[in-house]
This record gives structure tokens, C-alpha cells and sequence, in this order.
């Protein structure tokens, strides 16, 4: 999974804020590294390269500014996108995060699961699309690739763009008639709800172990579909 999702470097001092954090992101796909001060993160962000930044601005040493500041003085490529993750909640500090380049500010206590969100919003905004990473399942949105355990997956165009729009929203429960209109984008008087029922059927055959008991894509009776991380 880590080969091919996006890598998230996140820095904090605090041994707990970096595990919540892990434990989140790389439920939701991510591979997530760490540095536990601002040293460290210099180092790991020239060895190896992140998609993102999850920076803690309190730290010993060189502080989450000093490294923010550095980060945007390099001029080697692409911005690295960074989101400060800080328990100052002050308003000088945050406009100072944001005026050295931060591309969000999220404050503690936080939810981890807003957190997630906000990663694969920046990645989107910084034209980092990030592929989805699910139970060793790997959807990959620029190349429309899929693979399973490391296999590759052959999917029709519809079936890879309803298990990419899944992919995308993790857990998240949608019935027929949102699929309908978020992947064929078409009202359920226009085309059949009978229609999304037989590409999760198909997508099943293709993607699960057993597909008469799911672990992937799961039903949620009397609602809709959702991909399980």
C-alpha cells in the first residue's frame, strides 16, 4: 500500500498527536512518516521527498516556523504543501503560518478525521491527487490503474469511475441515487437505480475474496454503499 498511496510526513513533538494522527491517515490510505522535531523534519523532507506536510509549530529546537520558513525558501520544484497543526490558537500566529506559506492551519484539540479531509484537500488543490489505498486495495486516479494485493484489476470506464468516487470518500455511506448523480450524472428518473446495483455487483466479482460477504465494498441495508477502510 505505502508503494503507491501519497506520503505524509507529520511532525510533532508530542508521541501521541504523531500515533492519533498515523492511525487515521493510514486508515485512509496514506503512508505516513514522522519526525519528532524540527531538525528531523529537514531531514526527512530532503531524504524522502513527501506529498505533505503535517507540521506542529510548538517544538524544541527549530520550531514548526523556522521549518516552515525554510521549506519555502527552497526553490528545487513544486511547493510542498503544509498544514500546521498547532495548539497556539491565536490569531497573530495562524496569520503568521499562513502569510509564510502554510496551505491550512488546523487547531488543537482536533478531529482527526477533519484532519484527513483537509490532507486530501490540499492534495487536490496542489494538483497532488493522491491515490486511494483500501484494505490493500489501490486506486490510482491519474492513471486509472487499480490493483488488489499487488494484482493488477481490469475495470470497465464506468466501474473505475464509481470505485475512484468511493475511493475518495472512505466509509462514507451513498445511496443509488447519489451515485447516480455523482458518477453518471444523471437523475434516477433518467437512468435506473438497477444500474448502480449491478456495477457494485461486477466491481464485487472483481475486487473481493468472496463476493457474497464483502469487506470491501459494503451494503448499508435500506441506504446505500460504502467502501470500508
Amino acid at each position: 500500500m505505502a508503494e503507491h498511496a501519497a506520503r505524509v510526513l507529520i511532525v510533532d513533538d508530542d508521541e501521541r498527536v504523531r500515533t492519533v494522527v498515523s492511525w487515521q491517515l493510514e486508515a485512509d490510505g496514506f503512508a505516513v512518516t514522522h519526525a519528532c522535531d524540527g531538525a528531523a523534519a529537514l531531514d526527512r523532507i530532503a531524504s524522502d521527498r513527501p506529498d505533505l506536510v503535517v507540521l506542529d509549530l510548538s517544538m524544541p529546537g527549530v520550531g514548526g516556523l523556522d521549518v516552515l520558513r525554510r521549506v519555502r525558501a527552497r526553490d528545487d520544484g513544486p511547493p510542498l504543501p503544509v498544514i500546521v497543526l498547532s495548539g497556539r490558537s491565536g490569531e497573530t500566529d495562524r496569520i503568521v503560518g499562513l502569510d509564510l506559506g502554510a496551505d491550512d492551519y488546523l487547531v488543537k484539540p482536533f478531529s482527526p478525521g477533519e484532519l484527513a479531509a483537509r490532507v486530501r484537500s490540499v492534495l487536490r488543490r496542489s494538483g497532488r491527487t493522491a491515490p486511494a489505498a483500501v484494505c490493500g486495495l489501490v486506486v490510482d486516479p491519474d492513471t486509472r490503474e487499480v490493483t488488489v494485493d499487488g494484482t493488477p484489476v481490469e475495470l470497465t470506464a464506468r466501474e473505475f469511475d464509481l470505485l475512484a468516487f468511493l475511493a475518495r470518500h472512505p466509509r462514507r455511506v451513498f445511496t443509488r441515487a447519489q451515485l447516480l448523480q455523482q458518477v453518471w450524472r444523471s437523475e434516477p428518473e433518467w437512468t435506473s437505480e438497477a444500474t448502480v446495483t449491478e456495477h457494485v455487483h461486477r466491481l464485487r466479482h472483481k475486487l473481493e475474496t468472496d463476493s457474497s460477504r464483502p469487506r470491501r465494498l459494503r451494503t448499508v441495508r435500506g441506504v446505500g454503499y460504502q467502501l470500508e477502510p
